[in-house]
Formats: C-alpha cells, structure tokens, sequence
C-alpha cells in the first residue's frame, strides 16, 4: 500500500482529516514536528526568559560602562 503525507493548513482541517480516516478505518499516527533548533540551545533561551521575568537582570545605562577602563 501507499502512505500518505497530509499537510493540514489549520488545526480545523487537521480534526476534519482525522475525522475522515476515523470513520474509514484508516489507521494513522500522528508524528510530531521536528524543530530545527538545538535542544541544549531552547532550554537556555526558556531558562533565561524564566529568569528575566523574575527580574533577574542586569541594566546598562551608558554603553561605556560595558567595560571598565584599563589605565597603564
């Protein structure tokens, strides 16, 4: 038999395909999108905003005051 690859545009469509496979007896799964963004990478972003709103941050007021002077 063939498989099918059904890209539904909106979660309206995705119910009404879901329900015509049902009512065909046609057997489906279900397989989650893939993101492109490294797992390590999106936990320290959310780690981060979780942080932020919890208003732990740091404010800079003059951009000269990044990094310190370094006289010699």
């Amino acid at each position: 038999m063939e498989t099918l690859i059904v890209h539904p545009k909106s979660k309206k469509q995705l119910a009404a395909v879901k329900a015509v496979l049902k009512a065909l007896e046609v057997s489906f799964e279900k397989e989650e999108e893939k993101s492109p963004y490294n797992p390590e990478f999106v936990a320290q972003i959310k780690e981060n905003y979780k942080q932020a709103k919890q208003g732990m941050v740091v404010t800079i007021k003059d951009p000269k005051d990044i990094w310190p002077s370094i006289i010699l």
